[in-house]
């Protein structure tokens, strides 16, 4: 359990806990950041570029049309290592960019933002720096509600002051490109902050490197992007996708996020006995909010989706030749055939032919009493019905 607590901020809430299990107190991964960190320090890696696909756990309330779980998986790509600024961060980004336009869900944005900057925000708008965190986390919320109710929060929950909170309205609310970084750049108050210059100047760069990839078409850096988590230090970024409600409205909406990420150069560090660092960038893909994406949309067009992989399902027109079946299924097993049979002893050929239909396996190999005495398979092409002896 303590390898989890205290990396995440206000969603330690949603750790799954075990009560004590025979003396130990123990908790379910709550991502795959978090032990890939521990390992990279525990096995004392100093550089590393890997990804992992596996299940992680929330006690969350799930909304499981929405892609929402307690238990779901989560696709991580990580690159580890003291490198120059924002090349391994703009590969990241490149990843992101890839998968989403591989997957064809449609139109998606790419929104990209530096712990750094929103720091810098929060300090020259005289907010503590033991509320920077808290304050994240609010402005966090804006992409799920409007500004009005986000500055509400900020002043009734997170005790800010009014002027406090107009003043982080002023700079969260922009999003643009280049030309909004070179503007920040000039602005009189943020400039004058170390943390908010740095990070801008790390942004002016990660953009350029973005444009040699040829993908900020999809990328809006944005400075409501805050991310809950703690353990981010730089750069953070998170893809949603656009949904077009209709040809009226301007701004597209977006369905959600699917992807999520940033820099976590602290992490490592804080599971080394002697605190050494390790910088690391990844990002994170959500497959089941993918998947709910892809099955609404097959459910939408009335599209079929083969469920196997099946190439020929080993068939019998008569009776009591399961042993026939059973010993040429085993054939086309040992050679790398993927075939299937129907567990019956007796099934009539109707049935299995209709079977072929239904899970759109495209070839079945049938043997009769005839087929045996000859020495031959029949196989069939289930679509076209045609046959062949072999």
């Amino acid at each position: 359990q303590e390898t989890l607590m205290g990396k995440y901020g206000e969603d330690a809430k949603l750790i799954y806990e075990l009560q004590d299990q025979g003396g130990e107190l123990l908790a379910l991964r709550y991502d795959l950041t978090v032990p890939f960190a521990r390992y990279l320090a525990m096995n004392k890696i100093t550089n590393m570029k890997r990804y992992h696909v596996a299940k992680v756990y929330r006690r969350d309330n799930p909304a499981t049309t929405r892609g929402r779980y307690r238990e779901f998986y989560q696709c991580d790509f990580d690159i580890a290592g003291q490198f120059d600024p924002m090349i391994p961060d703009a590969e990241c980004l490149k990843i992101v960019h890839e998968i989403l336009s591989d997957l064809q869900l449609g139109d998606f944005l790419i929104k990209v933002n530096d712990r750094r900057i929103l720091n810098g925000v929060f300090a020259v708008c005289g907010i503590p720096e033991s509320k920077f965190i808290t304050t994240c986390s609010t402005v966090d919320k804006l992409d799920k509600m409007p500004w009005e109710e986000v500055r509400g929060e900020m002043i009734r929950e997170k005790g800010l002051s009014p002027e406090a909170a107009d003043c982080i309205g002023e700079y969260v609310q922009l999003h643009g490109g280049l030309d909004l970084i070179e503007r920040l750049l000039q602005d009189a108050k943020l400039s004058q902050n170390k943390l908010a210059k740095e990070g801008l100047g790390d942004m002016k760069l990660l953009f350029e490197y973005l444009t040699l990839f040829g993908i900020t078409g999809k990328i809006s850096f944005d400075l409501s992007l805050a991310r809950g988590l703690d353990y981010y230090t730089g750069v953070i970024f998170e893809a949603v996708l656009l949904q077009q409600e209709n040809d009226h409205v301007e701004e597209p909406v977006s369905v959600g996020s699917v992807a999520g990420g940033g820099r976590y150069d602290g992490l490592v560090g804080m599971f080394d006995p002697k605190g050494r660092k390790v910088p690391c960038v990844g990002v994170s893909i959500g497959i089941e909010r993918i998947f709910s994406i892809l099955e609404q949309r097959v459910q939408a067009s009335g599209e079929r989706v083969r469920t196997t992989e099946t190439q020929v399902l080993v068939a019998t027109p008569q009776k009591h030749l399961l042993t026939a079946r059973l010993k040429l299924i085993s054939e086309l097993w040992d050679a790398g055939i993927k075939a299937e049979m129907l567990y019956k002893k007796d099934p009539k050929l109707l049935k299995q032919l209709q079977y072929c239909e239904d899970m759109g396996i495209p070839l079945a190999a049938i043997v009769g009493e005839q087929e045996l005495t000859d020495g031959v398979i029949k196989l069939r092409d289930v679509a076209t019905r045609e046959e062949v002896r072999m």
